[in-house]
């Protein structure tokens, strides 16, 4: 399994970014993807997750409300949308996938693609 994020860069607070993850490597019919985000000195946090499958999604309190994530299966993309963006966002933003039936779960997944650097600036 391969995944590669991009679309990182540097924004302003009220912003918007959208992140992109290209998924190769076999079929994630049964795999939920997920991002997952780590802050400079901070562990790795859940942001959201979408199932492939039936695109059920999953977020983070922190971010319900203000960031979307989506996925179109005929180009194996998954996306996600950050609007209202604030300077606590800043953080290098991971694409991953799992298996697994928590997605929350930082442990539960399997592989992860090179990170994508945010900046917010205030």
């Amino acid at each position: 399994v391969q995944l590669q994020a991009s679309g990182g860069g540097l924004v302003q607070a009220g912003g918007s970014l959208r992140l992109s993850c290209a998924a190769s490597g076999r079929t994630f019919i049964t795999y939920t993807m997920g991002w997952i985000r780590q802050a400079p000195g901070k562990e790795r946090e859940f942001v959201a997750a979408i199932t492939w499958g039936f695109g059920t999604t999953f977020y983070a309190d922190s971010v319900e409300g203000r960031f979307t994530i989506s996925r179109d299966t005929a180009k194996n993309m998954v996306y996600l949308q950050m609007n209202s963006l604030k300077p606590e966002d800043t953080a290098v933003y991971y694409c991953a996938a799992t298996t697994g039936g928590r997605p929350q779960k930082i442990l539960a997944y399997d592989y992860w693609g090179q990170g994508t650097l945010v900046t917010v600036s205030s």
